[in-house]
């Protein structure tokens, strides 16, 4: 194997949390714009402030009701994840471990979702930091036991491309939906689907 563990972004590289962003702010438009004003406030906050008051800001940021983040917590159990997601993580056979932006509760019940188990299960409420900081990245590896050039981190947002290499992690970038690259760090390995991840963990690949 190239690698001795694999750390998944959550929301995004793991499960399609898109759609469920989308079906409670109405539409996809506005779904997205949501979705992205609360990651701009996300990356500028610094220390850990509640991943419910994140989501609430950044609906009425852009003019949505700020019911609509305890909505998005009450529909929390309807994330899916994405289709080949299970069966692809079943096939890795190394530690899998997760770093996710969002409280340790509900970061429980959205790993829960995916239906295989995690030797960790980092938030940033559990570090005290969101990601792209790197304690988030750090916390994971420190659980694992694992050195960064050795464990391998799935990105789903373009953040987590230079916030896990930032730390020494190479990186497969997950971009379901086609997301710009947020600078010029590139990712080890760039796919659509996670269909080539358990193949990118062989020496052989």
């Amino acid at each position: 194997m190239k690698y001795d563990a694999v750390v998944f972004d959550l929301l995004t590289a793991l499960l399609d949390s898109w759609t469920l962003w989308n079906a409670v702010a109405g539409s996809e438009a506005d779904g997205l714009k949501w979705r992205r004003r609360y990651l701009e406030i996300t990356y500028g906050c610094g220390a850990y402030r509640p991943y419910e008051t994140l989501v609430r800001e950044a609906a009425r940021d852009v003019g949505l009701p700020e019911r609509f983040g305890s909505e998005l917590e009450r529909r929390w159990p309807e994330l899916q994840p994405w289709p080949e997601a299970p069966q692809v993580l079943k096939q890795i056979g190394l530690p899998l471990a997760v770093a996710t932006n969002c409280s340790i509760r509900l970061g429980q019940q959205a790993a829960a979702r995916v239906g295989v188990p995690f030797a960790s299960i980092e938030t940033a409420e559990s570090v005290g930091f969101y990601k792209p900081r790197p304690e988030v990245y750090r916390a994971a590896l420190r659980r694992l036991g694992t050195k960064p050039a050795r464990t391998l981190f799935v990105a789903g947002s373009a953040s987590d491309v230079p916030g896990a290499k930032a730390v020494g992690m190479p990186v497969y970038w997950h971009n379901r939906i086609g997301l710009a690259p947020r600078d010029d760090t590139r990712p080890d390995y760039l796919e659509g689907t996670l269909d080539r991840l358990s193949a990118c963990v062989r020496s052989d690949s």
